[in-house]
């Protein structure tokens, strides 16, 4: 099994977890941790673009643990999703947190 569902990994994967579902987090919200447990948070933008209809929400929602849209619907302007992941990296003994905030 790979680090996030190993004891040492686990606290952190429950972070972003509620009751077996990837947590929605808004935009002035985080994961929680408690202070021995605390990671610098790493942040990326992503920009999705692409022909309309080919799957990029559906892509974003499947990442995001969200439910996916069942019917296309043309997304109108920008719509901002915002994901957080933990990781250890092999060669650091520190885990770190990913914050990915999807443009799509």
């Amino acid at each position: 099994p790979g680090w996030l569902l190993s004891s040492a990994g686990r606290p952190y994967l429950d972070s972003i977890f509620q009751k077996n579902q990837r947590r929605v987090f808004r935009l002035l919200e985080r994961p929680v941790l408690p202070p021995p447990l605390a990671a610098p948070t790493l942040s990326y933008k992503l920009f999705l673009c692409g022909r309309s209809g080919v799957g990029k929400t559906a892509l974003v929602a499947l990442l995001a643990g969200t439910p996916q849209p069942p019917i296309h619907h043309e997304t109108l302007g920008i719509e901002a999703t915002t994901v957080y992941w933990p990781a250890k990296p092999r060669a650091s003994a520190r885990p770190l947190i990913f914050q990915l905030n999807f443009w799509d």
